[in-house]
């Protein structure tokens, strides 16, 4: 059964936003550095910040420090049922063309030569290391 205390009324809210979704799509199956969302999501840190622990309230993000870099990955609810509806949003988000134009994105900025100076330092994600 399913877990009493889980609030499915905090995942809609969590999936109800366009940049959450945006920040839910760009992490994938990867754990990704909050210094790669801001860059291309073009937004401040802040902003994603906001967002990222409203994701972790609801449980379907996790966060990790490294030093001074946050990395955040995704984690499935406890909530079985929440758990299948998230993994739908997911398949969803990643057929999306706009969602996939933003993992392009993040790909090229991975995969170059060389990162723009705010990120020279910053660990990338694991699967799209050249």
């Amino acid at each position: 059964m399913g877990d009493k205390n889980y609030s499915i009324e905090l995942l809609f809210k969590a999936l109800a936003d366009g940049t959450r979704l945006k920040l839910i799509n760009l992490m994938g199956d990867d754990e990704v550095c909050v210094c790669f969302f801001v860059e291309v999501l073009k937004t401040n840190q802040p902003k994603i910040s906001r967002h990222l622990a409203y994701l972790r309230g609801a449980g379907v993000v996790a966060a990790r420090r490294d030093g001074k870099w946050m990395h955040y990955r995704i984690v499935e609810p406890p909530d079985p049922r929440a758990a299948n509806i998230f993994r739908e949003v997911r398949n969803w988000l990643e057929t999306d063309a706009t969602m996939q134009q933003d993992r392009a994105k993040l790909a090229k900025l991975c995969c170059a030569p060389r990162l723009p100076v705010q990120l020279q330092r910053a660990p990338r994600p694991a699967s799209l290391v050249a």
